[in-house]
């Protein structure tokens, strides 16, 4: 049973490396056998429309970041209160 169940993984990932070949020979097979032969690609004739594009306004100003986590830091003046046993203070 196993055997089979891995055949069949094998021949579906098979059919899909097939699948996705054709796919690619058909959209660059004409760029593939220009290269080969040593001549130019030839180009399908595009049709350009002009597109204006303008930027979008900004809504609302840039924000900046600021540090809000419960850090400790070093007490102004280096002046320990009664309660403190280092030069740190808790914010």
């Amino acid at each position: 049973m196993i055997a089979a169940l891995g055949t069949l993984a094998f021949l579906a990932t098979l059919w899909l490396l097939v699948v996705i070949g054709a796919r690619v020979l058909e959209e660059s097979g004409a760029k593939i056998a220009a290269a080969l032969k040593g001549m130019q690609p030839r180009r399908p004739l595009a049709v350009t429309i002009p597109v204006r594009v303008r930027g979008r306004p900004r809504l609302r100003p840039a924000m900046r970041a600021h540090s809000t986590c419960g850090a400790i830091i070093p007490v102004a003046g280096g002046h320990l209160s009664p309660n403190q046993s280092s030069g740190f203070a808790e914010v």
